[in-house]
């Protein structure tokens, strides 16, 4: 059977699309909640892996007041088995993850997704986002707006055959609650082997929580672009910033 030109084009057209929708692996973000006092937030980032094709899940537990991980933290988990499906293995990490979440009550507490930027958002800023901390209408309060700024680091003795330069970066707010600021939230001055090798960084979004007792809690989420087997790869970092009303 020939094809004509214009069928022809239109499977070429469609496997570029194909192989391009597969290049690099970007991981999706799953917030889980935060305990009451807003003093722990969990969230899960989950995709398939670029090259391998094997799905994987990754369960984050963060002591927000001392920006670590709770003891037993991340759960991350990747099926190296073929026909194993994302949700199989999305199950097995909320399981594992259930004594933490039934302990800090993290379904009860969902807080707010106040901003989110992903990858595929092509108009906004990557390394700046405004919002506000309360879905209401009118609204209450006045805007908060971070910004990312990436630093140039030396690369790990893992990553240096891999890219000549590597990236931390420096989080600040810029307006809090409608007035300027300068408060820096976080500085890298070396970057964690965890990481792998970052080439770059965006703001993703801002989760919010409001506590009954406490101070809110802002949760900055910021993706890492790292070298992948076939594109840049992506995963989700969170950084607390606790706020004084």
């Amino acid at each position: 059977m020939t094809l004509t030109g214009g069928i022809a084009a239109a499977l070429l057209s469609l496997a570029l699309t194909t192989t391009a929708a597969r290049a690099g692996d970007f991981a999706s973000f799953q917030p889980i909640g935060f305990s009451a006092d807003g003093s722990v937030f969990a969230f899960e980032e989950y995709g398939v892996q670029d090259g391998s094709g094997f799905p994987y899940s990754n369960i984050f537990v963060l002591d927000t007041r001392k920006d670590t991980f709770l003891p037993g933290t991340p759960i991350r988990l990747r099926i190296d088995k073929e026909n194993t499906s994302l949700a199989e293995v999305r199950a097995q990490t909320a399981t594992k993850a259930a004594p933490l979440a039934r302990k800090f009550d993290l379904a009860a507490n969902p807080g707010l997704l106040a901003a989110f930027n992903p990858i595929t958002e092509t108009t906004s800023d990557p390394h700046r986002l405004t919002y506000r901390q309360y879905a209401v209408d009118p609204p209450v309060g006045g805007d908060f707006t971070l910004t990312l700024n990436e630093i140039p680091l030396s690369p790990s003795a893992l990553c240096k055959d891999v890219t000549p330069q590597s990236a931390g970066f420096r989080l600040a707010f810029e307006i809090e609650d409608g007035k300027s600021s300068k408060r820096v939230v976080h500085t890298d001055t070396a970057v964690p082997d965890s990481r792998k090798c970052p080439t770059g960084y965006r703001i993703g979004g801002v989760m919010t929580f409001n506590p009954i007792e406490g101070d809110p809690v802002h949760i900055a989420l910021v993706p890492i672009l790292s070298v992948g087997f076939e594109g840049s790869d992506g995963r989700w970092i969170a950084v607390p910033a606790s706020m004084k009303p």
